[in-house]
């Protein structure tokens, strides 16, 4: 005769069930709010990526470049696009002049002719529900590097800083990503004191 096998009776079934769904009810949340701020401390990162692309590039070819904001259609937030171009003596770079790449074409100098554009999409951020843009000053949406790695501070109305705040409540640390007149890109928090090791510099 073979042993009889034992499966799961309805009661076991049920107590799991209800285990499982209590589970799901307290993790659910949490899961959501931990990748609410995982997206958002990406964000921080995704922005500073282009200051920092921006002027090593200006940097390494010897030529002026800009990062350039644009509201992304799916998210809200800010897209980035860093451009190129080679200063002459008949053309300066500037917001209406010069020759700059784009993502198709380079700008036709020798000295870029291989750079294109590097553009970044904000499509994958944190939505304008849960996360603010606040770009100082609030009409600027590009700044510019000279071939030294310095901000040009020639250009109109410069980028200066980008916050990135929850929308309501704490869902995570306000974040600001500063870029001095060095070209040097700090991440920090405003809302903490500057003499904080955490705070924005004055």
């Amino acid at each position: 005769m073979h042993p009889r096998t034992r499966g799961f009776t309805l009661v076991e079934i049920m107590v799991g069930l209800a285990i499982l769904s209590i589970l799901l009810a307290v993790g659910v949340p949490n899961m959501k709010a931990w990748l609410t701020t995982n997206k958002a401390i990406a964000a921080s990162e995704f922005y500073a990526e282009g200051f920092k692309l921006a002027r090593a590039e200006a940097v390494k070819r010897n030529a002026v470049t800009r990062l350039v904001l644009t509201t992304n259609a799916t998210s809200g937030q800010q897209d980035w696009q860093v451009d190129l171009c080679i200063p002459s003596v008949a053309l300066a770079c500037t917001d209406s002049s010069g020759a700059w790449s784009t993502v198709s074409a380079p700008n036709g100098n020798a000295n870029a002719a291989d750079f294109l554009s590097v553009y970044r999409s904000a499509a994958n951020l944190p939505g304008t529900g849960q996360m603010t843009l606040t770009r100082d000053p609030v009409d600027a949406s590009a700044v510019y590097f000279t071939p030294l790695g310095w901000v040009d501070t020639d250009a109109d109305s410069r980028l200066k800083s980008i916050t990135l705040a929850p929308v309501t409540g704490d869902a995570f640390p306000t974040a600001a990503i500063m870029v001095t007149l060095a070209g040097v890109v700090t991440k920090c928090n405003p809302n903490v004191a500057s003499k904080d090791s955490r705070g924005c510099p004055p």
